[in-house]
């Protein structure tokens, strides 16, 4: 966990509780890492990290109980779109609890997202380092 993905950057990778990252493979000074979202990635050989697992695993179990807990956390309420007016969103009007009207989901901003939006860059310049994508869809 707490791996570098550049050496002497600090760490980047695997830091939240409970997380880690395993070698699969080591091949001309890179070494392939599978994240916890199971996509294998190559990383420079010389970077560093530490051994072991991020601590606190059962931090995804906590049950905050109330919306006001919620706010001593510092987090706002999340209004849905559908309960703006359409000035402040593309789903948000019509009578009563209507659907959104349209055929894909939008942002705020009017974007498509969610049901599979991809929303990584096709030309990003780290997908040379990516052997294989994360799993994407639903898990079983």
């Amino acid at each position: 966990y707490n791996i570098e993905l550049k050496p002497g950057g600090g760490g980047k990778i695997a830091r939240s509780a409970g997380n880690y990252a395993e070698v699969v493979a080591q091949d001309a000074g890179y070494t392939h890492l599978k994240l916890p979202s199971t996509e294998v990635r190559r990383i420079i050989g010389t970077a560093w990290g530490s051994v072991g697992e991020a601590s606190n695993e059962e931090h995804r179990l906590v049950v905050l109980g109330k919306a006001g807990r919620s706010r001593w956390m510092g987090r706002r309420p999340t209004v849905r779109g559908s309960a703006m007016n359409p000035v402040d969103h593309p789903h948000g009007g019509g009578e009563g609890r209507s659907g959104r009207g349209l055929r894909r989901a939008k942002s705020m901003w009017g974007k498509p997202t969610g049901k599979g939006q991809k929303t990584r860059r096709p030309k990003k310049y780290s997908n040379v380092f990516v052997v294989s994508r994360r799993r994407v869809g639903k898990r079983k």
